[in-house]
Order: structure tokens, then C-alpha cells, then sequence
């Protein structure tokens, strides 16, 4: 999301707004709903998106989870973008409704093997130039509050 100018849509918006809108590749192809957003408690971020794939009606889909950072929200329709082809999609690591991801596979990479797999840097593994971006940041908010 952080492709968009800030200006095209609101700064925050309710999760509850948010599930259930269409995901769609750059194609224009409905790839499936947006499910559930997972939060990460420790870091107060979300983690990642789930992204209901397949099925009818809730039967049979498959549930997949997404780094926040590959979907782009449209406001003019609603709709988040996924830069994926459909196929890529349908190999993707994904879960059953039945047997949602536990502590043993988040201890056992199974996040950073998602973040891997659509090709982002896990957000709890900052980069060097988003370290030194984010320095840059704290003294700059820093600078703001003693004034």
C-alpha cells in the first residue's frame, strides 16, 4: 500500500470496512475476498492478510496469507490490488479454514517463507536502508516534540 499517494485514500479506516472487498491482480482478475487481517501483537503491525481464494460460497476455499505491503488499496472501487498472476496464486502457500497457521509455524519460518514467496522483506527484518530511513525519521520526530 505504500505505493499510493496518501491523498487517494483515507489514512485509516476500520478492519471490519475492509473484509470482505474484492482482491483483483493488475489484470483486472478477481483473485478473491479479503478475509482477515492478522495483527502482531509484539510490534503492533499487521502481519499479514488473508485472502480467501476458490470455492463457493465459503465452501471449499482456500485461505492465503499476503504481506500487507503487496496489496494496494483502491478507493474508487473499494477493491485491494494484488500484483499476481492467477497462477502463482493457486501455488502459493496457503492454509484451510480448518487449520489456521499456530505458534509452531510462525517459530519455524513459516511467515518469512510467505514473505519470501511473494517477494517482500518481513517488516521484523528491516533492511539497511529502511534502518537508516527510520533513524532518520525518529530524530526528525524527535526534533518536532521539543519544539
Amino acid at each position: 500500500m505504500n505505493e499510493m499517494n496518501h491523498t487517494d485514500y483515507p489514512r485509516v479506516l476500520s478492519a471490519t470496512k475492509l473484509m470482505g472487498n474484492k482482491v483483483v491482480n493488475t489484470a483486472g482478475e478477481q483473485l478473491g475476498t479479503m478475509k482477515e487481517l492478522m495483527i502482531d501483537l509484539d510490534d503492533g503491525l499487521i502481519a499479514y492478510a488473508v485472502l480467501s481464494f476458490g470455492g463457493f460460497l465459503g465452501l471449499g476455499d482456500k485461505l492465503f496469507a499476503i504481506p500487507w505491503e503487496a496489496l494496494t488499496f483502491n478507493s474508487d472501487d473499494q477493491t485491494f490490488i494484488l500484483d499476481v498472476d492467477k497462477e502463482v496464486l493457486k501455488d502459493a502457500p496457503g492454509f484451510d479454514k480448518e487449520h489456521w497457521p499456530d505458534n509452531a509455524k510462525y517459530e519455524a519460518g513459516w511467515l518469512l517463507g510467505v514473505y519470501e514467496y511473494y517477494g517482500y522483506s518481513p517488516y521484523w527484518m528491516p533492511d539497511e536502508d529502511d534502518e537508516q530511513s527510520f533513524e532518520e525519521q525518529s530524530e526528525d520526530s524527535s526534533e518536532f516534540l521539543q519544539k
